[in-house]
C-alpha cells in the first residue's frame, strides 16, 4: 500500500474516531482496502440524515476512482443511487490526490441540494442495499444450502425479495426434485444470468 494512502487511512481513523464511525472491512495487497464511515448530513428541513459510506480503495488509488457504496434508512434507493453518482462526479475532479475526506465533507455540505433535485424524487422504499462499486469484482457465486425447509412458497417469496432488494442473480434449486429450478427472472422482472451447478 502506498504511503499517501496509509497516511490518508490514518488521518481518517483519527477524524472519524467516535463510536462506530470508522471500520476497516478488509485490507489486501492485491484488492486494496475497504472501509466504512458512518456520518450524518443535513437533509430536508435541517434534519440530520445518517449515512453509511463504504469506500473501496483499489491498489492504484488515488490514480483511479474509489468504489463507493451509500446506505441510509432515511433515503430511497433512487436517492442513494443519485448520491453515489454525484459523489463519483466529485471524485473525478479530485483524481491523483487522496480524496475520501473531501468527499465526506462534500456530501455533508451538499446532500440537501442533491435531494432537492427533481430526478431524485421521494419514495417509500428504503435504501438498505449496497450498490455496485466502480471496481469490477468479477462474478461471485454463492451456494446457500438449507435443510428442513417446511414452507416452500414462503421460502421462495423470501428469497425472491432478498434477491430483488440486493439485485442478485441466480436460481433456486431443490435437491432431489426433477426439474426443480425456480426461475427468479419471471417473478422479479430482472435480467438474470443463469448459474448452473455441476453434479458431484
Amino acid at each position: 500500500m502506498a504511503e499517501p494512502v496509509q497516511e490518508e487511512l490514518s488521518a481518517l481513523a483519527a477524524i472519524f474516531c467516535g463510536p462506530h464511525e470508522w471500520e476497516v472491512l478488509s485490507r489486501s495487497e492485491t484488492d486494496g482496502t475497504v472501509f466504512r464511515i458512518h456520518t450524518k448530513a443535513e437533509g430536508f428541513m435541517d434534519a440530520d440524515i445518517p449515512l453509511e459510506l463504504v469506500f473501496h480503495l483499489p491498489v492504484n488509488y488515488p490514480s483511479c476512482l474509489p468504489g463507493i457504496s451509500i446506505n441510509s434508512e432515511q433515503l430511497t434507493r433512487a436517492q442513494c443511487v443519485t448520491v453515489k453518482e454525484k459523489l463519483l462526479e466529485q471524485a473525478e475532479s479530485l483524481l491523483s490526490e487522496p480524496m475520501v475526506h473531501e468527499l465526506v465533507l462534500w456530501i455533508q455540505q451538499n446532500l440537501r441540494h442533491i435531494l432537492n433535485q427533481p430526478e431524485t424524487g421521494s419514495g417509500y422504499e428504503k435504501c438498505t442495499f449496497s450498490t455496485s462499486t466502480t471496481v469490477d469484482d468479477g462474478l461471485w457465486i454463492t451456494l446457500l444450502h438449507l435443510d428442513h425447509m417446511r414452507a416452500k412458497t414462503k421460502y421462495v417469496k423470501t428469497v425472491e425479495k432478498w434477491a430483488s432488494d440486493l439485485r442478485l442473480t441466480g436460481r433456486l434449486m431443490f435437491m432431489g426434485v426433477l426439474d426443480s429450478s425456480e426461475n427468479l427472472q419471471s417473478r422479479c422482472g430482472l435480467k438474470w444470468k443463469e448459474m448452473q451447478r455441476e453434479n458431484d
